[in-house]
Formats: C-alpha cells, structure tokens, sequence
C-alpha cells in the first residue's frame, strides 16, 4: 500500500448500502462509488433508487437499485442473489436503514419499539450473517460498517427517543461481537456513529431554532454535520486503509462526544 491508489480505491468490489434512498444512505453509496465500487442501493422507495443509481453510474461504476423490505428474511435473499447475479460477490456491506420514533417512553407502543430493533438490529444482523457466510465460504476478506449514532453512546437531551437509543446501542456492540467472530476469517466489522446531522428524515425537528442551538452549543465544532461529511469514513473503513481496523467506531459528530 504505497499509494493513494492502492490505500482507498474500491475497484473490483461490490457493496451493499441498504437505507440508500435519502440521506446517509445516498451519502454512503456515493462515497463507494467514488472511490471505484459497484454498488447496490436497497430501500423501500423504488423510484429514488433508480434515480441515485443513475447518478452513481456517473462515476464510472455499476449501480443495481433493488426495492426491498430489509425485515423481511425473503426479501434479504433477493437482494443477495440479485446483487450477486448482476454485479458479483458482495464484499461490502453498510448497514443503514434505521428508524427513530420518538415518544415518552412510558407510553411507547409494543408495535413501535418492535419495530425499531427489527429495522435497526435484526435486519443489520441476518443481512450481515448471509453476506458473511458467503465471505467464509469462499475465504474472501470483507467489510460489514454499521451506521450506529452518537445515541448509542448518549442519552439524547433533546429528543425522547428510548427504542432508537437501545438499538442503536445494541447495533454498536453487535459491531463488536461480530468483529470479534469474524476477524479470523479477514471480515472487518466496524461502525460510523454520527452526530447531529440534517437530512431528509430529521431536517424537520433538527431545523427547529431551540432544537438547533442546542445542538450547536453542546458540539464543540458549534455547528451541525454535513451529510457529505460522512463519505470519508465509509471510505476509510471500506478501504485497505483500515486492513488493520475492526471492532471500532468511527465517530463523525463535530466533537459531540467528546466533551
């Protein structure tokens, strides 16, 4: 690794973003496909992957958008034998797609706080294990990167929000565990956690004025992320650059944890 070429480029992989159709997600699957990876978008919403895989088709890479629900065990295989049919072996997973209701936690619904470990946890959880039983079987090296949060590691002041708190902590541990079993078998498992950054599924409290300032004071930078400001960690961990990094967290949060 004695170039930049050699440390960052993805060319000749093929990777998996699921929660690719706004946000992070989009953020993330344009990160890999800069750096030179195939990429398969996977979401719900058909008609924003098709559009972002045209996108990254403009950088020189192949784009497969699958529409699929990832909590559903079926639909995970879908995505695995479609991804491999048009585009080859995955060897890079980022676990994206996440939910986070909000609520007094006295009065959270069964239903919701269910479905917040299922999107957040179990379905990072299945798609990892069949994505990396194809790694061991074939003995091929991989990357898993879990998008977590700095509500993993915090109590959120400013929201209520118990069930993303526990899954999203419970995702970062997993990370973990999973870089633990899988290391031997070269899968380096890690995470991103980021901080108080505005997209399109949480512009809408985040851009409140009170909400906003309080975010900002409490970040030693003293201003809110950037969605494109996550890209350089997906590339670092997807990258050869981290071959010696597994069981971490990335943090991308202006400082917020550091205080």
């Amino acid at each position: 690794m004695n170039s930049l070429q050699e440390l960052f480029s993805l060319k000749g992989h093929t990777a998996v973003v699921t929660g690719a159709s706004s946000g992070l997600g989009a953020e993330c699957a344009r990160a890999l496909a800069i750096a030179g990876a195939d990429v398969v978008v996977v979401a719900r919403r058909r008609d924003r992957l098709e559009e972002l895989a045209k996108e990254l088709s403009s950088y020189g890479v192949r784009a497969l958008p699958i529409a699929a629900d990832i909590t559903v065990d079926a639909d995970l295989e879908r995505i695995v034998n479609a991804a491999t049919a048009q585009l080859g072996e995955i060897d890079i997973l980022v676990n994206n797609a996440g939910i986070a209701p909000t609520g007094r936690a006295e009065k959270i619904p069964r239903e919701t706080w269910d479905s917040a470990l299922a999107l957040n946890v179990t379905a990072p959880m299945m798609l990892s294990r069949l994505i990396a039983s194809r790694l061991i079987a074939r003995k091929h090296p991989g990357r898993i990167i879990n998008i977590t949060s700095i509500i993993a590691y915090l109590g959120s002041a400013v929201y209520r929000l118990s069930a993303y708190a526990a899954s999203k902590a419970a995702l970062a541990n997993l990370t973990r565990q999973l870089a633990i079993e899988w290391a031997p078998y070269e899968i380096n498992v890690n995470a991103i956690a980021p901080g108080w950054i505005p997209t399109e599924a949480t512009e809408g409290g985040i851009s409140k004025p009170e909400n906003k300032q309080r975010m900002e004071t409490f970040t030693p930078m003293a201003r809110l992320g950037r969605p494109e400001e996550i890209r350089g960690a997906v590339i670092y961990l997807a990258s050869a650059a981290s071959s010696y990094v597994t069981g971490s967290v990335v943090s991308v949060d202006g400082g917020y944890q550091a205080w």
